[in-house]
């Protein structure tokens, strides 16, 4: 019988543009979360590649059938015998756009869910930062949530995380725990990543786990690090700072439903007329 209490750890890596080096970084800093105690391990947001340009990107997505990241990490989840967030891998498609895709992988390697990130960050930041994800990547249009042994997971990247109504749906689902891999922005991570991560698990009630890409990459991209653990409550329980490695923390679900009992904000939602721009 699965207890109420369990370990989960997400990763904070500095990917690049090899895949093969990025996988195994990945997968080596998920050996030593398995061997601290971790049931649960989270990946970031590119954990695979994080390459720059629609050109290169396109290049070295493939197939979802042939992915190479998505079997080395299937089988890795078989080896450490725990379930698996694969973070986001490129998933190329049939009209040639490519899917910012996360799977969730069981003890056994099964697939129990996928989610193709829905907003795109499309953004101009000022002094030349510039991103355009829609021009490479094709949204999503679904959420998804799946089933752990523990609770319900609900699924979102990284910009995402602006789009508070996506998590009220997921906690009105019944969702008890929240991925958000990210390769946030240095620029807006030191501005809005931990108040927003903290808000959105004060709002449902949930935890939040936000495994996270640090350091600099390609066409010197600088990502902000912190991967983030956060209880229901807000309470940051565990911080990944600015370096590669990975932060773990006890879990215990039971606190998802005490935060919703001193605050049951989910039992309050009324009907409304929105304002109408004039």
């Amino acid at each position: 019988m699965i207890g109420d209490v369990f370990k989960v750890a997400c990763l904070q890596v500095n990917a690049g543009t090899d895949m093969a080096a990025n996988i195994n970084a990945a997968s080596l800093l998920a050996v030593e979360a398995r061997a601290a105690g971790a049931e649960l391990i989270l990946m970031p947001e590119n954990v695979a590649m994080m390459e720059w340009g629609r050109t290169n990107i396109v290049m070295k997505a493939q197939p979802e059938a042939e992915h190479q990241a998505l079997a080395a990490f299937r089988e890795l989840a078989k080896e450490l015998g725990c379930t698996l967030h694969l973070g986001t891998l490129h998933v190329l498609l049939p009209d040639g756009k490519v899917a910012n895709r996360t799977y969730v992988v069981d003890k056994h390697g099964l697939i129990l869910g996928r989610y193709d990130k829905i907003h795109m960050f499309d953004v101009d930041l000022g002094g030349g930062e510039s991103y355009r994800e829609s021009a490479t990547f094709q949204p999503g249009d679904r959420a998804a949530m799946v089933r752990l042994p523990w609770g319900r997971l609900g699924l979102s990247v990284c910009y995402d995380l602006r789009f508070p109504h996506l998590y009220r749906a997921y906690a009105n689902a019944g969702a008890d725990f929240l991925a958000i891999p990210a390769a946030f922005t240095r620029t807006t991570g030191r501005a809005h990543w931990h108040v927003l991560l903290r808000a959105r698990a004060i709002e449902t009630g949930c935890y939040v786990f936000a495994p996270a890409q640090c350091g600099t990459h390609a066409n010197n991209r600088e990502t902000y690090g912190h991967a983030l653990i956060v209880s229901p409550w807000g309470e940051i329980l565990a911080d990944g700072l600015e370096q590669p490695g990975f932060v773990m923390a006890e879990v215990d679900v039971r606190k998802v439903a005490d935060a919703r009992k001193m605050i049951p904000c989910l039992d309050h939602d009324r009907d409304f007329v929105p304002p109408v721009r004039d």
